[in-house]
């Protein structure tokens, strides 16, 4: 990394000054088009600025309208907002404003202006192993030999066609190598898309099991390998319409396990031997209306998904699984917004290799309040809701200091929140050790603050109780839905 690379970073982890602006909005405000404006408008042109490395064709893709055709007024202002928010959920922009610019009383130009995000990005990899940074904190002692470190260099559109390349190679608790690419569309009606992924990983360290609703850690005493995996995959992506996509992916996955672990929990495979490998099929329907990707105030998102594991072959494994997620932003005000969110996960066997167990605890399934827990079982339903108020909306101006269009801006929003979460998990095996949590009713609730800065990045501190007389307090990345 250069000199240069390196002042840039530091300049915007750490600078504290620069120009404020407050209640800056990141796009057009259609409201003011709303009064005195014809009842219909023809578009002639289409007019993109900013796009230095985009293709024109990735941004044309996202838009409802096409030129010399009449629109109503209404409707084409909705379209206008709507188009706009799927153009920056590309990823590919800090910035859009789609603008329409009057040629006539019934005639407009569309002016689309872009700010290209960094899209070559470098970066160290400085991450925990565990679930989340509380099971770390608190679980494992801070235990610093539980970190992964290494390197990761990302693409973010290759050749200006919001293609995604990343490769990855980490040591540490998980050592591992990555590479992923994915090609959105590989025709010219943009509809058909590839993405192929390889991963390879060790540990030295493994959960084995769960007991008293918490994860079994288990090293040698010569502190050897005790698990290598291999995965493949290939996915194919058909997107008919704006926001519903199709997804189908075919892989294979190879995993193998020191004999000390068998000693451990024989049933770690369900079955005898130290191996297991399987190729799985599955199917994925999404439909996404977000207005963010990343923190979400308004819109929708399903996604429905069905995997079997035991491909040609159900000699080692022989599975369905079915995940469901249901989550809805309503924007109550400027400032105020509600998001609600359900997640079901079905297993039909009532035992599963350890490599697939799931419950809450483990991401996305998790209910607040019980981030130090793991409930384990075949079935669960989790349903999460928040209140939300925005209470800053800046903008820090540092072009003073950073030329680069990519940096010289940082945005800070901050929202306080009220939650509330429950849940259920089934647990047909009835295992004694995890009686206490599952199979019961579960709930947590408290109160947050998310902060959402550069390149969408949401960090949430919260404070949370459950139903068990827990109460804590828990730092996290993401939004939580």
């Amino acid at each position: 990394m250069t000199k240069k690379s390196l002042h840039i970073a530091f300049t915007i982890l750490f600078l504290t000054l620069g120009i404020i602006t407050p209640g800056l909005a990141q796009e057009n405000d259609f409201s003011s088009f709303q009064e005195g404006f014809p009842d219909s408008i023809k578009v002639n042109n289409i007019y993109i600025i900013g796009n230095q490395k985009t293709q024109k064709n990735v941004i044309l893709r996202e838009l409802d309208f096409a030129t010399n055709y009449y629109y109503p007024w209404e409707l084409f202002l909705e379209i206008l907002e709507a188009d706009q928010k799927k153009i920056y959920n590309l990823r590919l922009f800090t910035s859009v404003e789609v603008t329409p610019l009057f040629t006539g009383p019934q005639e407009v130009e569309i002016l689309i202006s872009v700010k290209e995000r960094w899209y070559v990005v470098p970066s160290l990899i400085f991450q925990l192993a565990d679930r989340n940074f509380s099971e770390w904190w608190t679980n494992q002692n801070r235990d610093f030999s539980r970190v992964n470190f290494g390197m990761r260099l990302s693409h973010g559109n290759v050749a200006g066609r919001n293609e995604k390349l990343r490769f990855s190679g980490q040591l540490g608790f998980t050592r591992a190598l990555d590479f992923q690419y994915s090609k959105p569309y590989i025709d010219k009606k943009q509809k058909h898309g590839l993405a192929a992924q390889v991963t390879f990983y060790e540990n030295k360290t493994i959960p084995l099991k769960s007991e008293f609703n918490r994860q079994v850690f288990y090293t040698n005493e010569n502190e050897e390998v005790l698990r290598r995996n291999m995965s493949l995959a290939l996915r194919y992506t058909f997107r008919r319409t704006f926001y519903n996509f199709h997804f189908f992916t075919l892989g294979y996955n190879y995993t193998w396990i020191n004999q000390d672990v068998l000693l451990q929990n024989p049933s770690y495979f369900q079955h005898d031997g130290n191996s297991l490998k399987y190729m799985f099929l599955s199917y994925s329907f999404r439909h996404d209306k977000r207005d963010n990707n990343s923190y979400a105030t308004d819109g929708e998102l399903l996604q429905l998904t069905a995997t079997k594991y035991g491909v040609f072959s159900v000699e080692n494994m022989d599975e369905v699984e079915v995940n469901l997620t249901a989550n809805r932003y309503l924007k109550l005000s400027d400032s105020f917004h509600f998001a609600t969110g359900l997640t079901a996960n079905w297993f039909l066997s009532p035992n599963q290799p350890y490599t697939l167990v799931r419950g809450i605890g483990y991401t996305p399934n998790f209910i607040r309040g019980y981030e130090l827990n793991v409930i384990e079982g075949q079935q669960l339903y989790v349903h999460k809701n928040s209140l939300r108020w925005k209470f800053i909306d800046w903008k820090f101006d540092i072009s003073n200091t950073i030329a680069l269009d990519q940096f010289n801006t940082i945005p800070l929003r901050l929202y306080l929140s009220a939650n509330f979460d429950h849940g259920y998990v089934k647990d047909r095996n009835q295992i004694p050790e995890n009686a206490l949590l599952a199979n019961k009713y579960l709930f947590g609730y408290g109160v947050g603050l998310d902060m959402v800065w550069i390149y969408d990045a949401v960090f949430r501190f919260e404070y949370s109780i459950n139903n068990n007389r827990g109460a804590n307090f828990f730092f996290n990345i993401k939004a939580p839905f």
